[in-house]
């Protein structure tokens, strides 16, 4: 167990459609713990001060697109887990004022397929769009995956081909979305597309009927590209079951306390 918070943040930019502070609240208070979490939303140029007042403040908290990478480099230890996929999600202060990093994305992402789809199926064929700290934490999942492969698109081919060459699954790197999709058996959209408009990561149009969606986005009235995805028949979810999951490991870890989810998810106002 990490010494206890003495504050809890979201690091991110802009966080005005986050739901981590209502969720874990929530947890806080269910669990009879006497600290608030905040959203703090720094602009990309101040981001190293907000860091030194966080380990002045012996804080902890969770790392929102679009600092998983940077938040990685400023820490000064960091878990197998965080090492694994090159990014943090989740932060705290150690005795020594160390700075340190993990990741709870991967279990995340696990439990968001498993309540999708059941689970990975043998040979699954996924679909991975964007090639950020989501993308990373889904291709160290499927490493556990039996027989699994992947194909990926993302608009800087540069930042794919380093990402692919550090995990021990196929993944070939496409020209296109549309080429990503070809084929595929889980379509997992791991960029902002679709946050905060109604764009779409790909055409559902080009999506393979018997596919499954996965938008690692979430919004209160889901994202476009899952209620496309459900219009024209497809199994589809947004990013909810991995936001809930992954703050929940996260909590757990701060205080070595098992969050109630139950009361995660009703603070949300989603019952699971």
């Amino acid at each position: 167990m990490t010494p206890q918070p003495e504050r809890l943040v979201l690091l991110g930019h802009p966080l005005s459609h986050s739901l981590s502070p209502v969720l874990h609240n929530a947890a806080l208070s269910a669990a009879g713990i006497r600290a608030r979490y905040e959203a703090l939303d720094v602009p990309p140029s101040a981001l190293e001060a907000a860091l030194e007042e966080l380990r002045r403040d012996r804080a902890a908290g969770n790392v929102t697109i679009p600092y998983k990478e940077r938040v990685y480099g400023a820490c000064d230890r960091l878990t197998d887990a965080a090492r694994a996929v090159g990014a943090v999600n989740t932060f705290w202060t150690a005795v020594d004022g160390a700075r340190v990093g993990d990741n709870t994305d991967v279990p995340g992402f696990n439990a968001a397929v498993t309540r999708l789809t059941g689970g990975p199926s043998p040979r699954e064929v996924v679909a991975i769009l964007g090639a950020g700290g989501g993308a990373a934490a889904v291709l160290r999942a499927m490493e556990g995956w039996p027989a699994a492969g992947a194909r990926l698109y993302s608009r800087t081919r540069s930042r794919a081909e380093m990402l692919v060459q550090r995990f021990r699954v196929p993944c070939e790197i496409v020209a296109t979305a549309d080429s990503a999709v070809a084929g595929a058996t889980l379509v997992v959209n791991a960029t902002p597309v679709g946050l905060r408009d109604d764009s779409v990561p790909v055409s559902v149009d080009a999506l393979p009927r018997t596919a499954a969606v996965l938008d690692l986005a979430y919004r209160r009235d889901e994202t476009p590209f899952v209620r496309q995805a459900r219009a024209r028949g497809l199994k589809a979810s947004d990013g909810l079951t991995m936001l809930v999951e992954q703050a929940a490991l996260a909590f757990e870890l701060w205080f070595g306390v098992v969050p109630d989810r139950q009361v995660m998810w009703a603070a949300i106002g989603v019952q699971r």
